[in-house]
């Protein structure tokens, strides 16, 4: 599908749809293959950014050392964006996609890419952005990759939307009647996820490669269902699915109790809350996490973001007392739940926003580890402010998004704290994201 024209587009440096060839010399924290092209310099100096190195043009799965030719879609104030149309010298680190709507569909990045490059790449960008974010330089540990390449995810949620001319079938009858608009056919909803470089418009898949094996054999059920209530009008408006593999077995009902078992121990949540999507890996995950902590010779761990007790009870064994905090009732009762039914007796969770985490905490300080695994959008002001003001001994920050974990960083440093390992994980193969673990020792 051709990309639609901007209602005013800026005509500098490139008119709209304009081919152009350049070299790839990099990629953005969003896997995005980034070039630089000569321009008119004349024309330049008009402009509010212009650069002596050359204009920057952003090409979707393109890769360092590749030559490409690619359409300008669209000119920002200081950069370009562009479809890539052909590769014209390929990376040796360029694989063919296993997915046949690789490219098409925004989920993945990175199947184009040899894995054991998206690793090296991933630790270069982590490096980047905690030198250009958090004004440090500081030794990054190589990526600790995923067990298992494809087929790791143990949650997806497709979405779909109704047609706007959407007419519900009526039963007995297979053409509609004088005058009557046709319906739309269930096989015209799309039922997948957004489309590469869309904010609304979406893919239909039918298969995902990076979804479990247990997945995607209930994935053509679940599509099946969604199109029959389709027809019988069950839908008012689009709907977002959810898929859930817990130990093999698939749920599609929020609501429902699953069971995931993490090394030794087997926790219990309900479908919708959150927890961590490649079961794979979560042994070495958790392992590190809690030999990050237990390193510090803290005796008491305070777990911020506990959700249904993953770290905490991943690293109780090693610590006198535990406490853990989440917004969430119902994964503070899953949590308590999981301690008692794994045998483990010091840990105590409670409901609450975690900027409140330390009113009331009778955990010394100076002989207090925190772990926080915040949202996407990092840590807020409050609960920066609040954490400080407490000043425990150490904390263990595990992120999904390192970009908003270094600007973070930047007021942990400013609070006296010191940077002493970073170690990346590949928690999501084949695409941008990952996750990193940095340890903060209070000076």
């Amino acid at each position: 599908m051709g990309r639609k024209k901007s209602k005013q587009p800026r005509d500098f440096p490139f008119p709209y749809h304009a081919e152009i060839e350049l070299d790839i010399t990099t990629l953005t924290n969003r896997g995005v293959g980034l070039g630089r092209v000569e321009i008119d310099q004349e024309s330049a100096e008009t402009e509010e950014s212009s650069s002596p190195s050359g204009w920057v043009v952003m090409v979707p799965f393109s890769l360092p050392g590749e030559r490409v030719r690619a359409r300008v879609f669209r000119n920002q104030k200081n950069f370009s964006e562009a479809d890539l149309v052909a590769v014209l010298t390929p990376s040796p680190d360029r694989v063919t996609p296993r997915c046949p709507i690789f490219g098409q569909c925004g989920g993945c990045q990175y199947q184009h890419f040899n894995y054991e490059a998206q690793l090296v790449w991933k630790r270069q960008q982590v490096a980047e952005l905690l030198e250009h974010m958090a004004d440090l330089v500081h030794p990054v540990n190589p990526v600790i990759g995923s067990p298992e390449q494809f087929n790791y995810r143990s949650k997806i949620t497709p979405h779909f939307q109704l047609p706007r001319d959407h007419q519900p079938a009526v039963a007995g009858l297979d053409e509609p009647g004088p005058g009557l608009p046709t319906p739309a056919t269930t096989k015209e909803v799309k039922i997948g996820f957004l489309r590469q470089g869309t904010r609304f418009d979406l893919v239909d898949v039918p298969q995902c490669d990076i979804a479990t094996t247990a997945i995607n054999a209930q994935l053509p059920t679940v599509r099946a269902e969604v199109r029959a209530k389709i027809a019988q009008n069950g839908y008012k408006k689009g709907a977002t699915l959810l898929l859930r593999d817990a130990s093999g077995v698939v749920t599609t009902d929020y609501d429902t109790v699953v069971t995931e078992t993490v090394g030794d121990l087997q926790l219990h949540f309900l479908a919708r809350d959150f927890f961590q999507n490649n079961p794979y890996i979560l042994p070495t995950f958790t392992g590190y996490v809690r030999e990050r902590a237990a390193a510090t010779g803290a005796r008491f761990l305070v777990d911020a973001y506990c959700g249904s007790g993953l770290f905490a009870l991943s690293a109780a064994s090693a610590f006198e007392q535990v406490s853990g905090i989440e917004i969430s009732e119902s994964s503070v009762r899953f949590a308590t739940e999981n301690a008692h039914a794994n045998g483990i007796t010091n840990t105590t969770f409670q409901a609450g926003d975690a900027s409140a985490i330390f009113a009331g905490l009778q955990f010394s300080a100076t002989e207090t580890v925190i772990i926080i695994d915040p949202p996407r959008k990092g840590c807020d002001d409050v609960f920066l402010n609040q954490l400080f003001a407490y000043g425990p001994k150490a904390v263990v920050y595990v992120s999904c998004d390192p970009a908003t974990q270094m600007r973070d960083l930047v007021h942990f440093t400013a609070a006296g704290y010191h940077l002493n390992d970073v170690q990346p994980f590949d928690l999501f193969p084949q695409t941008r994201h990952l996750e990193c673990v940095v340890t903060l020792v209070k000076k």
